[in-house]
This record gives C-alpha cells, sequence and structure tokens, in this order.
C-alpha cells in the first residue's frame, strides 16, 4: 500500500486549467483516468486526509504509485480525451458499464459495393449503418422478411453471391422477389444502392413518404387498369404497415430520441435505455455497473454518454437524450454530443407529459434488470461460498458463518420503535425464520439501547429454550411477500410489550400446542433454536458494542458480532478503533449488504404497518351501518372530519349514497366523538387531521423513517 504523499506533486507544478489525469500502480499500469476542469483543484481533493476520503477512493489512491496529466484547451476537450483514454487502458477504478447481454443489430452494410442486410453483433465497424439494437435477433429476421418485399436488398452472404455469379442464377430469394438479383445483373450497382438506402430511410422512420409514393403508384396502376401492379402495390403497402405496428408509437410522429434511466445502490448501478426514432421505440439495451468510486448519479449519466455515442457519429446520435439527472457541469457534455452529431442535441430532464410517462417505464425497466442481475449473482452456489470465506477471513473467524442473522431498528421520530430479525443461511434468506419485535418505554431515538434489548431478547429466549425441552413461546413468522404478516413480539425483556395484533397470548404456554414445542413433530430441533455463527446489526461502533454487551451479559461468547455503516459499508467490529474495509469487488461485501438490506426492509415495513393501524382511527369507524365505500365518499366530498363536523344533515344528505337517517347518525356521532388521531382519506390516500391540514408529524417523507 503507497502513500500518497510520496507522490504528490509540488504546489505549484498542476496547471490551474482543464486537463485530463492518469494514476498508474508500481507497474505503470494505469488504474484510474478522470478530467477536470482545474486540474489543481481537482487532484488536490485526492491528497488530502486518508481518513476524509471515500473508501473507494482511499483504495485507489493506495493502490497508486504515481499521478501524470495533460493539459486541454477546453472541457469539451478534456471530455473527449477521457473517453480515448479509458477504452486504450481499460483503468479498473473508472466505472465500467458491462452489457447484462449481447444484442443484436440490424445493419446495412453501405460501405460495399452491393450493400446487405444483415443482423450483427458486437463492437461496431465503420461503413455500417445500425439500427437497434433489438432485444432478439427473431424480432429482426420478422422485420426484414416483411421489408425485402418492398425493399428487395441483398441479404447473402459473400461466398453465395460470389456462388450466383459464377453460375448466374440467383439464389431462392431471387426467385421469390425478396431480392433484385444484383449478383446476375438484374440491377444495376446504383440502382440496388439506391434500395438499399431507401431501406435505411425507412428503418430510420421517415415511413410516410413511402407510404405514399406507394399509394399513388398504387392509384396511378388502378386508373391504368394495370391491376396486377396495383394488387402488388398494395401488398408492399400491408407489409410496410405490418413491419410498422410492430413498434408502438410512444411519442409524437418524427420524434427521435434516447430515453436512460439509472436504478441504483451503494455499489451497483444499472443502466437502460430506449431508442426512440419516428415516435416508435426502435431498440433498448440495459447496462450493469460496479460503483468503483464515490459517483453521483450525474456521473453515472456522463459515464453512459460517453459509452453510448463515444463511437458514434451523425444521426445515430439523436435530436433530443431525455436523462434522470444532468451532469455536472453539463455545457461541456452537450457540446460534445452536438460535435459529435453535427447539429444541437437536447439534453434534459422530462418534466410532464408522454416523455415523463416513458421515462418512468425506462426507469422500472432499470430496477427489474437491478433485481434480476442481484438474484443471479445471490442464487450462484459458487459465489456464496466464496461470499462466506471472504466474511469468515475478514472477521477472523474459525469457520465460515452458515447462519447469520441480521437486526435493525426503525421508528419514526421516536414513535413505534421496532425491531427486525432476518436469518441467512448458506448465503439465502430464510424468510419463514424471520421475528420482528416491539419496544415500548424508549423516548426518543436511543436506537443503540433499542439494540442492546432486541439482542437480550433474543439470546435470553435461546437459553430457556436451550434448558426447557417441552415450552415453545414464540412461533415462526409467516412471510408474506417476504415481509412477514404474522410475527411475534417477543415477551422476556423488561420493557418487551407483546402485540395484540400478532400475538393475543404470546406467553401462554400450552404442551399440547406443537408451535407450544421446542421440537417438530418428527422429533428435530426447531430451526430458531440455533444459535447463528454471525450477528450483524444495521450500525457502526455503538450498535456493535451494544449488541456485544448484551451477548456478553448473558455468558454468550461463541457468536461472532459485527456492524456494518450504511453510509461507507465499514465493517465494525467489537472493541476495534478502525473499521474493517473489505474490497470492493468482495463477494463478502455484497452478502453482508443484502442481508442489512433486508433487515430494514422488513424492519420498516412493520413499522409503517403499526404507524398505519395507528392513524386509520377516525370517528366515523364507530358509526353503525357506515361501510367503508360511503365513509370513502363522506370524506372525498367534504375534505376534512372539521369541515363534516360542521356540515347539517341536509349538507350531509347531498353526498351520493347517504340517505337522510344514515346522515343523522353520523351527524350525531360526530357531535359526540372526541378528536383525537387524524384520519386517513382513503379515497385519496391522504392523512389529514381534523382540521384538514396534514399532521406535522408526518408531513416528514418517508426518507425519515429510521
Amino acid at each position: 500500500m503507497a502513500d500518497p504523499s510520496s507522490y504528490r506533486p509540488k504546489p505549484g507544478q498542476i496547471p490551474d486549467s482543464p486537463g485530463v489525469y492518469k494514476f498508474r500502480d508500481e507497474h505503470g499500469r494505469v488504474i484510474y483516468v478522470g478530467k477536470a476542469k482545474s486540474l489543481r483543484q481537482r487532484l488536490a481533493n485526492y491528497f488530502q486526509d486518508l481518513a476524509g476520503l471515500h473508501p473507494r477512493t482511499r483504495t485507489m489512491v493506495t493502490t497508486a504509485a504515481s499521478v501524470e496529466w495533460t493539459v486541454v484547451s477546453t472541457e469539451v476537450e478534456a471530455l473527449q480525451l477521457e473517453y480515448s483514454w479509458i477504452k486504450e487502458f481499460d483503468p479498473r477504478f473508472n466505472v465500467k458499464y458491462r452489457d447484462d447481454k449481447s444484442y443484436p443489430y440490424l445493419a446495412v452494410t453501405l460501405g460495399e459495393e452491393f450493400p446487405r442486410v444483415q443482423v450483427m453483433r458486437g463492437a461496431k465497424k465503420k461503413g455500417v449503418r445500425y439500427f437497434g439494437p433489438y432485444a432478439h435477433a427473431w424480432a429482426i429476421r420478422e422485420t426484414v422478411d416483411l421489408l425485402l418485399r418492398v425493399f428487395p436488398v441483398r441479404t447473402c452472404s459473400a461466398g453465395v453471391f460470389k456462388r450466383s455469379a459464377q453460375i448466374g442464377r440467383p439464389c431462392l430469394l431471387g426467385y421469390i422477389g425478396k431480392c433484385s438479383a444484383p449478383c446476375v445483373g438484374r440491377v444495376s450497382p446504383e440502382e440496388h444502392r439506391e434500395l438499399a438506402e431507401e431501406f435505411c430511410d425507412f428503418m430510420a422512420g421517415r415511413t410516410g413518404a413511402h407510404l405514399r409514393r406507394l399509394e399513388r403508384g398504387m392509384q396511378e396502376a388502378a386508373e391504368e387498369m394495370e391491376y396486377e401492379r396495383a394488387a402488388r402495390l398494395r401488398d408492399d403497402i400491408g407489409a410496410l404497415r405490418r413491419a410498422m405496428e410492430k413498434s408502438a408509437v410512444v411519442l409524437a410522429d418524427a420524434t427521435d430520441a434516447d430515453l436512460i434511466a439509472l436504478a441504483e445502490d451503494e455499489l451497483e448501478a444499472a443502466v437502460q435505455i430506449f431508442h426512440v426514432r419516428g415516435g416508435r421505440v426502435r431498440g433498448q439495451r440495459g447496462w450493469v455497473t460496479d460503483k468503483v468510486e464515490a459517483v453521483t448519479t450525474g456521473d453515472l449519466v456522463e459515464h453512459a454518454l460517453q459509452q453510448l455515442y463515444g463511437e458514434e457519429q451523425g444521426d445515430a446520435v439523436p435530436k433530443e437524450v431525455l436523462i434522470p439527472a444532468l451532469p455536472e457541469p453539463v455545457e461541456p457534455v452537450a457540446q460534445w454530443l452536438t460535435q459529435r452529431r453535427g447539429s444541437q442535441v437536447s439534453l434534459r430532464i422530462p418534466q410532464r407529459g408522454d416523455k415523463k410517462d416513458l421515462m418512468a417505464t425506462v426507469e422500472r425497466n432499470a430496477q427489474q434488470a437491478l433485481a434480476l442481475h442481484k438474484t443471479r449473482r445471490a442464487s450462484d452456489l459458487t459465489t456464496r461460498s466464496r461470499a462466506l470465506e471472504e466474511i469468515a477471513q475478514a472477521l477472523d473467524l474459525d469457520t465460515v458463518p452458515l447462519r447469520i442473522e441480521c437486526f435493525d431498528i426503525s421508528h419514526l421520530q421516536g414513535e413505534d420503535v421496532v425491531a427486525s430479525m432476518v436469518v441467512f443461511e448458506d448465503g439465502l434468506a430464510r424468510k419463514s425464520e424471520y421475528r420482528r419485535f416491539q419496544i415500548k418505554g424508549f423516548a426518543g431515538q436511543d436506537d443503540v439501547r433499542a439494540m442492546h434489548e432486541v439482542i437480550g431478547r433474543r439470546f435470553r429466549r435461546y437459553l430457556q429454550e436451550k434448558q426447557k425441552s417441552g415450552e415453545w413461546t414464540e412461533e415462526p413468522t409467516e412471510g408474506v411477500d417476504g415481509a412477514g404478516a404474522a410475527g411475534v413480539a417477543d415477551a422476556t425483556g423488561p420493557t418487551a410489550v407483546a402485540d395484540p395484533a400478532v400475538d393475543s397470548d404470546v406467553d401462554a404456554t400450552d404442551p399440547t400446542d406443537p408451535t407450544d414445542r421446542l421440537t417438530d413433530e418428527d422429533g428435530r430441533p426447531k430451526r430458531f433454536a440455533y444459535p447463528p455463527q454471525l450477528v450483524v446489526v444495521d450500525g457502526g461502533a455503538p450498535q456493535v458494542a451494544a449488541a456485544r454487551r448484551a451477548m456478553d451479559e448473558l455468558g454468550i461468547d461463541d457468536v461472532a458480532v459485527c456492524g456494518l455503516a450504511k453510509r461507507l459499508e465499514e465493517v465494525w467490529l467489537p472493541g476495534e478503533d478502525d473499521p474493517v474495509v473489505l474490497p470492493r469487488s468482495s463477494e463478502g461485501l455484497y452478502l453482508l449488504q443484502r442481508v442489512r438490506d433486508e433487515a430494514h426492509r422488513f424492519a420498516i415495513t412493520y413499522q409503517r404497518s403499526k404507524r398505519g393501524k395507528r392513524l386509520k382511527s377516525s370517528p366515523l369507524d364507530a358509526v353503525p351501518g357506515l361501510g367503508e365505500t360511503r365513509r370513502q365518499a363522506l370524506l372525498k366530498h367534504f375534505g376534512s372530519l372539521k369541515k363534516l363536523r360542521a356540515a347539517t344533515v341536509e349538507e350531509i344528505c347531498q353526498v351520493p349514497g347517504v340517505g337522510r337517517k344514515t346522515a343523522e347518525t353520523v351527524a350525531a356521532a360526530l357531535a359526540t366523538a372526541v378528536p383525537s388521531a387524524p384520519a386517513v382519506n382513503t379515497a385519496t390516500g391522504e392523512i389529514i387531521e381534523d382540521d384538514g391540514a396534514p399532521p406535522a408529524a408526518l408531513s416528514a417523507e418517508r426518507g425519515q423513517d429510521r
């Protein structure tokens, strides 16, 4: 590990101008390439105190052994040079987008004497016009098959073309009218090239002119009583329309745009791109990348634009690029795209209308792509085994942690404090063994004390069950979509309170009840009776110390404890002043993150469900004969309970479906009810107070949930 101060440039050596810089390791390999508006200011950020750097940036500067730079005149030139160097050196610490599959393109080889239409994959070649990418090769072949009767361009390989020219006889496509047979001289090279260019125009979205020309030709043939030619043109028009129907119209006609959306977490990001030409989605592609350094959404967008358009020129760069966030600064990127297209390119975030709706669809595709990528990675047995081995090695465990339990605390501004416990065995979630806990008696946001109590309750129950052979006081959570709808609150600790909605008699034990026994019917111990090899808590050193203290108080010394801090993804161990920083590419870190995120999801789902039950109480719930539909109608009509309470019986009767008798009952109930908790306008989903205003405690976004 190198000391960055050993290769730090001397003061005044670094110019205060735009440029591109390279970090090299001790072997001279380029490990990172970056650009800057001011090289002096940007490089100074790398040579500050290591403790203030992002962990991934810290790893990069300690791996490097030297830094060098190249001065350019403008930020646009810096962007171009950065892209060239990334392609040339393939630095390990730069953001790299990986295609999640090889996408096929429809290609027209305009660089040949007789252009050929074919399916192509891989790197793009000069002299070839590309359309797509498409999701499947068969989709390209279906489209081409429909268009060949109108644009009979050559599709055969060089060998078949040469053979037909030698024997003077075309292939089958030439006989059935789906090839103009330039191999035997039926058309000249100029005529065949014109067909290929018309084919490209149609695929580029300029369809109206071709359809109108064919329709005029059909009418003229019919007027001249050339009915066979008119029928052929009619069939050609039908083929073109069927080809157009294969791609749905999503934007206004003649709209050329690319839509780029992102889905990301702390470690990875997925990119999805929709190519819209002539108002129709002509192609789709997606990438997945590791976030090797600390990057923002705007940075990821900039890298995606570089990879997407770095090799493109002219019309391949659309007039409009819609993105989720603007790079900072945006002007050099926009100028770079404009130069590559040769005309103005609009780079913006859609705010309303059809484009915003389509962007939402692209975002959903990105989220699904990231989820699918994680699922594939988690389901691989070899990867899971390597992850467990890396965790054991990093935490200095005697054996790999085959059973991992993770705990998280969730509350909203100190209210409705709950905790979750999730279980992973052999690297996979065991949702049937998830547990959730209520925590009452706390004031404020004391996560440390709450963590101490939950860990104590979990292992105190384990010790009791270990000593008792016939009692079981906690039944498993039945997972509903992973959330668990029937969890049980432990009632061992001094502040433990059972949740009546979960289990009305949590302390009762019945030897005849199979759910109250420590063993299953076949005599095997219940898995929840097993201790984990590793306990993971969501938090840093304070939460880890609290968990370790709770286990020491109970004499549990054979279970390892660690914490995963969310901000920097650092692993904390009890009694250690410094965290364990796992490598960015570590499968062990990825597994710990999945465990932590699942515990957070499970806890916050339970916390929100409890909060929702508390908030949904309303005086209207107690009105006899008033069902959900009419409650919604009343709240929607008046907007708040305060206005409904002030309404007369006649005004209440104006609500559709509410008769006079029901209106009198509602008015009487509201007159005697004491205003208490806020109600929920179930028609709109909005939480409203008695005066119709949003409650202050709930005006914060869900992001403040803990």
